[in-house]
């Protein structure tokens, strides 16, 4: 199977409302640490993991997730260690790469696409790529089945959304607030005005990120129409703060995956 179809079969086969999607910070707090959280997001009921690759200047993060970050590269994490966690986890379930242009166009974008076709990794989120920007990889990525999951957001117009969620493989990534990835206290009441807009404009399921914090939150993205619920800055705070960083997101991942049942 492609990573395309992976992606597509883990979205089908859930067991949930919506497929529940964690992020890892790939390498933090460091590479064997980040493969036991990821084992543990498996074992609590994710369904698919997001994978991020650390880099110095990562403008969509929020504070935490820049933290784990910086605390990765600290601790020695590469491309290359991270891509050998990827490898060890898409074994139990499908992985989407998440990382800054830079980090690509650097290596080179067929090289780039090759290196997670060779890991397993099934899809790629660089938030930082534009559309405009985008066709050479979209075709690196599709020559090897991995899919090159595209981003919109509330203030994407009409027009623009339809072209990207033309291109989206594997699934359309829609950012429920404008900002920079982290916990909130409130959710947008628009959300599901959002999710409908995304819906509309591609074939592929609608995933919900940015400031999914709760449970409650993660079933309120389900209620909105989302088909799958990326969380991010809750999980890599419990990690940061736990002495038990494995089990302490495990138990919250069940926590999630409960809601979304």
């Amino acid at each position: 199977m492609t990573g395309v179809e992976i992606i597509a079969a883990a979205f089908a086969r859930s067991d949930k409302r919506a497929a529940l999607m964690p992020y890892l910070m790939g390498g933090f707090p460091d590479i064997e640490k980040s493969l036991a959280i990821g084992h543990a997001y498996a074992d609590g009921g994710a369904d698919l993991i997001e994978l991020g690759i650390p880099y110095s200047d990562p403008l969509a993060d929020g504070p935490v997730i820049q933290a784990a970050g910086a605390q990765a590269l600290r601790a020695g994490s590469t491309v290359a260690s991270v891509l050998e966690v990827a490898q060890e986890l898409a074994g139990r379930l499908p992985v989407v790469v998440m990382c800054y242009a830079n980090l690509v166009l650097s290596r080179g974008q067929d090289q780039f696409a090759s290196a997670l076709a060779q890991a397993g990794v099934s899809g790629l989120i660089v938030p930082d790529l534009p559309i405009e920007e985008a066709p050479t990889l979209l075709a690196a990525c599709d020559d090897r089945g991995v899919a090159l999951v595209p981003l919109v957001a509330p203030t994407t117009p009409d027009q623009r959304m339809a072209k990207i969620g033309s291109r989206a493989r594997g699934f359309l990534y829609t950012v429920a607030v404008t900002g920079t990835t982290g916990e909130r206290s409130q959710q947008p009441t628009d959300l599901a005005a959002v999710v409908k807009r995304a819906r509309r404009y591609t074939d592929v399921p609608v995933a919900v990120g940015f400031g999914i914090s709760t449970p409650q939150d993660a079933d309120g993205a389900a209620q909105a129409g989302a088909q799958g619920v990326i969380v991010g800055t809750r999980l890599v705070r419990a990690a940061a703060e736990s002495k038990d960083p494995a089990e302490a997101v495990r138990a919250l991942v069940s926590d999630f995956a409960g809601a979304l049942r």
